[in-house]
């Protein structure tokens, strides 16, 4: 009776302890070994359901053990060894644990998750990043605690399921199917992940032998090899340059809708933003490799060594962003990749000289600092210390560290145990200072041939043009991408006498990129140029023909429904950005096939709906507001977009939501909507309302 009382009171204790000190104590106490959990679905209530087993071992003695469970209810417990209850955010094991002894805990549950796991029509996902695991799953929100997950997942049975590891095998159940995952090593929980969906995949095999699948929607069939393009090349390079083989069973890639960010490198089987599926012209401009090569190589740095605290995040970002750096520069070359440097030294520079610089050990940095600055200390250390010291260091950091936590000093051992040259000032400046080292990235630049011509170009900006025609005219023909680029840039502005024949050279130099700035930077088409301009519909750059079919149809009116002809039934990026505006252009174009625009407004209206993705929508709601076409059936569209999961789409809703509540014409029509909408969505509309 006395231990029992004991150990209650120790639970209240550790419910009133702050959540760091709980998870510090119980790494501590105990070691989970494995995770093996059976678990189903509903997509009508939107909860997850099923029966978890946990194995652990005690390393000191106590008489409670937690586990992480946002908002668990506990149906059958099978435990004997001890009693399994539950708080508002934890499973709680209370008994008298031995320690070295090996104990399991055995139990059904279900959860209804309100973040973590999302529910769409058509899909289902989930998105852990940090310590959001607990919301499905009961696990450990620390990093420092690594696990063994074995999932089995039910699913209706003309679905695909997608989670870590292997697929043992997939039984039938009725109208279910039961696929079941194994994964051979650990890693921390944030990283579990499954996804429920029509997939088909496409396999490939790495050169070591690894599989690798390729997952699509059937609908995106034809996007698949733009999409994956270079894919095995990218885990080919990766592997050999790392100097460490993958370190996991197999590898997949899974695009999702309504994605919260462009990836998540979840442990063999990274989701990605469906944004990136792309045709053979939306590769020009908005392609998946960076994306591809950054969450592969966290399979690296992240998952097989993952950061023991946010002061060390920059070993995963920083460590990501680097790798797919190169990746990038073995897949489209060295300009491209210094080009990529001298960009993103731009955004630190700038950020450092307001006096917002931050230390890379800071661990509240932002993105930028962790990823960006990150790279550039990689590539400044591998500068310093030569090739060969640099991948000695990091393979021996990964082999030695592997399927374990670490910190920036581990890893400062490694890289002076493989060289002689001092490191000190580089840490100072690199890993210390808030301040970015511009003077040590600027001559870091200088070792590439083509940032000097290009710093050669941008120095003319401020001289007029008389001065400097045939510099820009060189660098027009035969361009470079970017070079070519800052050559049209500075022709914005200048007399059509002086640039016209500049301009012509860029049109003829059919370099898709220089084309591409000539459509974004000369708003106002001269006459002289109007034949090259309308040929900017026809480029392989939905970038470009967005732009251009924008600015011709403003002013050229009288040639209006020859540009809609021509780009009638394009569709552009998977958010529709040439179609949506090209519906918006049919609807307002006077006389153009008349007995079509309702069709035209109907269409337009329904991208609004939550049966599309968060992309298309946002667009949809863009073109609603400006051409006013608000009805009751778009305006509970938008209520429900307040409260999407991913939280840029839900705000710019709710900027416009409250916008039109401040419009007579709307305000009443929104006010009756509360009992239209979901209960999340009538709680946010309330709430406006009453503002």
């Amino acid at each position: 009776m006395q231990r029992r009382f004991s150990a209650i009171l120790f639970l209240l204790v550790l419910v009133s302890a702050t959540n760091s000190r709980l998870q510090a104590q119980q790494t501590a106490v105990v070691d989970f070994l494995k995770i093996d959990a059976s678990i189903g679905t509903d997509a009508a209530e939107k909860k997850v359901e099923g029966r978890f087993l946990a194995t652990f071992k005690v390393l000191k003695e106590t008489d409670s053990i937690f586990m992480d469970a946002v908002q668990i209810q506990l149906n059958d417990i099978n435990s004997k060894d001890f009693s399994i209850t539950s708080t508002e955010n934890k499973v709680w094991f209370i008994g008298d644990f031995k320690v070295d002894k090996t104990y399991k805990a055995d139990f059904w549950y279900e959860m209804k998750p309100k973040q973590t796991l999302y529910f769409f029509e058509d899909q289902i996902w989930t998105q852990g990043q940090g310590k959001y695991t607990s919301h499905w799953l009961p696990s450990i929100d620390d990093v420092n605690d690594k696990i063994e997950f074995d999932l089995q997942l039910l699913a209706p049975s003309d679905k695909v399921v997608i989670a870590n590891g292997k697929l043992i095998d997939v039984q039938k159940i009725h109208e279910i199917n039961a696929w079941r995952f194994n994964m051979k090593n650990a890693m921390s929980s944030y990283l579990v992940a499954f996804a429920i969906g029509d997939f088909n995949k496409k396999e490939l095999l790495s050169n070591s032998g690894i599989p690798i699948e390729l997952y699509f929607n059937p609908k995106d069939s034809l996007k698949v090899e733009p999409t994956y393009r270079y894919s095995k090349q990218i885990f080919d390079f990766l592997e050999t340059e790392i100097g460490v083989h993958y370190p996991w069973q197999n590898y997949k890639q899974v695009p999702v809708r309504d994605f919260l960010y462009a990836g998540m490198e979840n442990t063999t089987a990274t989701f990605f933003s469906e944004a990136f599926m792309v045709d053979s012209t939306g590769y020009s401009d908005r392609n998946y490799v960076n994306v591809n090569a950054h969450e592969l190589a966290h399979q690296w740095f992240g998952n097989l060594v993952t950061a023991s605290a946010n002061e060390h995040h920059w070993l995963q970002e920083g460590f990501a962003t680097y790798y797919a750096l190169l990746a990038e520069r073995d897949v489209f070359g060295d300009d491209y990749y210094y080009w990529q440097l001298y960009q993103t030294a731009e955004q630190l520079k700038a950020m450092s000289d307001e006096g917002k610089g931050e230390s890379l050990l800071n661990p509240k940095a932002s993105s930028l600092t962790f990823y960006q600055k990150g790279a550039w200390a990689l590539h400044i250390l591998k500068e310093l210390i030569g090739e060969e010291a640099f991948k000695l260091a990091v393979a021996n950091y990964l082999l030695k560290y592997q399927f374990t936590n670490v910190t920036t000093e581990d890893f400062l051992e490694e890289v002076r145990a493989a060289t002689f040259v001092d490191i000190t000032q580089w840490e100072e400046n690199w890993l210390y200072q808030s301040a970015f080292q511009s003077e040590d990235a600027y001559q870091a630049l200088l070792k590439s041939p083509f940032i000097k011509n290009y710093f050669e170009i941008s120095a003319l900006r401020a001289m007029p043009i008389s001065a400097k025609k045939l510099q820009l005219k060189t660098a027009l023909t035969f361009p470079n991408d970017f070079i070519g680029q800052e050559a049209v840039y500075q022709l914005l502005d200048e007399p059509l006498s002086e640039t016209l024949p500049l301009y012509k050279a860029a049109f003829n130099s059919n370099n898709l990129y220089v084309r591409q700035a000539i459509s974004l930077s000369l708003q106002t088409i001269p006459k002289e140029l109007q034949t090259e301009y309308e040929s900017l519909l026809k480029d392989e750059s939905y970038v470009t023909n967005e732009t251009a079919l924008y600015n011709l149809w403003m002013q050229f009116p009288d040639k209006r429904v020859d540009y809609l002809n021509q780009t009638k039934g394009v569709e552009g990026f998977q958010n529709k950005n040439i179609r949506q505006l090209w519906l918006a252009l049919a609807l307002i174009t006077e006389g153009y096939e008349t007995l079509k625009k309702e069709e035209f407004l109907i269409e337009l209206k329904k991208y609004s709906s939550p049966t599309y993705s968060f992309e298309i929508r946002e667009k949809a709601f863009n073109y609603i507001n400006e051409l006013q076409l608000w009805d009751l059936e778009t305006l509970k569209n938008l209520v429900e977009a307040t409260v999407h999961p991913t939280w840029r789409f839900a705000k710019t809703s709710k900027e416009l939501l409250g916008e039109l509540l401040q419009n007579e014409k709307y305000h009443n029509q929104i006010k009756i909507l509360g009992k239209q909408v979901s209960e999340k969505a009538a709680n946010y509309l309330n709430s406006m309302i009453k503002e």
